[in-house]
């Protein structure tokens, strides 16, 4: 069965163009209708590329494939980073088929589709249920940006009464703060100005710093420190704020190359861990868990149209963003 969809692509002159996508459903496969999708920093590294943005989706579910049993139509699902586990990969080259093999990822194939449009079609695999009652608009933020921090949180055994340090107070920080603060954790906010620190408070910090005020005196380290701010700084000066056999997790982009001293790491045996978004059971979790505690996103909303996108896009490239932007369908062009 052939699915046709329209689509929002960047271009090489930045600007967001509208196209057409038209996909064969496969077996494994459900189309869904789009009603809402979070923008993400990733997102402006492929506005002038031609391929589909986005990767925070939630919509309807409106077909199945022949061999989908686990969902049915009118189901309301999110969707995201990952679009499908599979055995193998056409696209990939010789040497890359081994990674690709665990995830085909967004940003490596399937350029055609993603979470900025009317509709898309996806791996059955690596759709996620939303809970009822929690709001579409505040789900969509949670498939990249949530998943990135509770990632870090749920995967590499932070435990609660732990001092959790969030550096940034952004997309990602702020969410962090309100997941780490419900896990039970004590909240350690950083920020190079104090101008968030009501928001960071409001948000279950327990203590605010301002990076170049800190008395390392009487500093009290951190077990974990997630990097979820754009600033990238002196990594010794991180290194100094943690506690014996601490971690910090870089978790935001960038092409720029970081110089990690070796030795004040050693000398406090501190690790960097890489983190990926969660898995799709760490997913799932997030999900029950940002409804239990009643989490919710602070989001800025825009129509999903391509005046709409460049628009929420312009607000991220000026840190216009409090704190996360979602792109959400006219009603009319919904349908239920």
């Amino acid at each position: 069965m052939d699915v046709s969809f329209q689509v929002y692509r960047g271009s090489p002159s930045g600007h967001v163009v509208s196209g057409t996508t038209t996909r064969i459903l496969g077996p494994n496969e459900v189309y869904i209708e789009i009603t809402h999708s979070g923008i993400c920093g990733t997102d402006e590294h492929f506005v002038k590329s031609t391929q589909v943005l986005g990767h925070e989706g939630i919509g309807i579910i409106k077909l199945l494939g022949s061999n989908v049993t686990t969902v049915k139509v009118g189901d309301r699902v999110g969707f995201g980073y990952v679009r499908k586990v599979c055995s193998a990969c056409d696209n990939c080259e010789t040497g890359w088929d081994q990674y690709c093999r665990s995830a085909r990822i967004y940003g490596e194939c399937d350029f055609d589709v993603g979470t900025f449009g009317h509709g898309t079609v996806w791996d059955v695999s690596c759709i996620f249920p939303i809970p009822d009652g929690y709001l579409s608009e505040d789900a969509a933020p949670l498939l990249c940006a949530g998943a990135t921090v509770w990632n870090c949180l749920s995967h590499f055994s932070v435990r609660p009464t732990e001092r959790v340090g969030i550096l940034g107070v952004g997309g990602l920080g702020h969410l962090a703060i309100k997941i780490a603060a419900e896990m039970g954790c004590h909240v350690v906010v950083l920020s190079r100005t104090d101008d968030k620190k009501e928001d960071a408070f409001r948000y279950g910090a327990g203590e605010f710093h301002v990076l170049d005020q800190i008395d390392h005196s009487s500093f009290r380290p951190l077990k974990h420190l997630l990097l979820c701010g754009s600033h990238f700084l002196n990594q010794a000066s991180l290194i100094r704020l943690m506690d014996t056999k601490g971690t910090i997790y870089p978790l935001t982009v960038s092409l720029t190359e970081t110089p990690v001293p070796f030795l004040p790491l050693n000398n406090r045996g501190v690790r960097i861990q890489g983190s990926l978004v969660a898995s799709r059971q760490n997913l799932r979790e997030l999900m029950e868990f940002c409804n239990r505690k009643k989490i919710r996103p602070t989001i800025m909303k825009f129509p999903m149209t391509p005046d709409g996108i460049e628009e929420a896009m312009l607000k991220l490239r000026k840190g216009e963003i409090k704190y996360r932007a979602v792109l959400v369908r006219e009603p009319t062009a919904v349908v239920a």
